[in-house]
């Protein structure tokens, strides 16, 4: 390991630590004695997607990223839910161990995740990737959403914007009371 600053190629390891990504070791160069950051990711075997008109394409996390960012566009998520996504995704894709797999699968990996996330993010993402060819078609996904059972399980995973502050306002209220009497 090179010292940046240095260029001298011997140092110590100081700290070490787990990353997202890998591991983060903090390294001191034995010569100049300044301390700098090394991280170590482990090289997988790249993934290639197959796309249904038969190309073959790299996976590209920021692909993935940039494409469920504008369905999820203006939407109330809580920060980083996307990108937490897409690791859980990226991560599906590696414990399938192919080193090819298709485009389908991969839409149907970001399908399911954000039909639990948002609706609404959910039914742009859809609108793209079944590439509805008439209004009919989209009506029936949107009315398959508003089914009372997959109501269920949305509901508790979208994120509440106005609700969950009310209980907490009444609380304070009822302290005050309670300090007051």
């Amino acid at each position: 390991m090179h010292c940046p600053f240095c260029g001298n190629n011997e140092s110590r390891v100081i700290d070490s630590r787990e990353a997202p990504d890998g591991v983060r070791r903090r390294r001191e160069c034995i010569r100049c004695e300044l301390r700098f950051t090394t991280y170590e990711k482990v090289h997988s075997m790249p993934l290639m997607i197959a796309k249904r008109d038969g190309r073959r394409e790299a996976f590209s996390t920021d692909k993935l990223e940039r494409s469920l960012q504008t369905a999820c566009a203006k939407r109330p998520l809580e920060v980083g839910a996307i990108s937490k996504m897409v690791v859980d995704i990226e991560n599906e894709l590696h414990k399938l161990a192919k080193a090819e797999i298709e485009a389908r699968v991969l839409g149907e990996m970001c399908i399911e995740r954000l039909r639990v996330l948002d609706r609404v993010a959910y039914i742009r993402f859809a609108s793209v990737y079944r590439d509805f060819q008439d209004v009919d078609s989209f009506t029936k996904e949107v009315e398959a959403l508003t089914d009372p059972d997959a109501e269920e399980a949305g509901s508790k995973s979208q994120l509440r914007l106005i609700e969950d502050d009310v209980p907490r306002l009444a609380q304070r209220g009822r302290r005050r009371r309670a300090r007051q009497g």
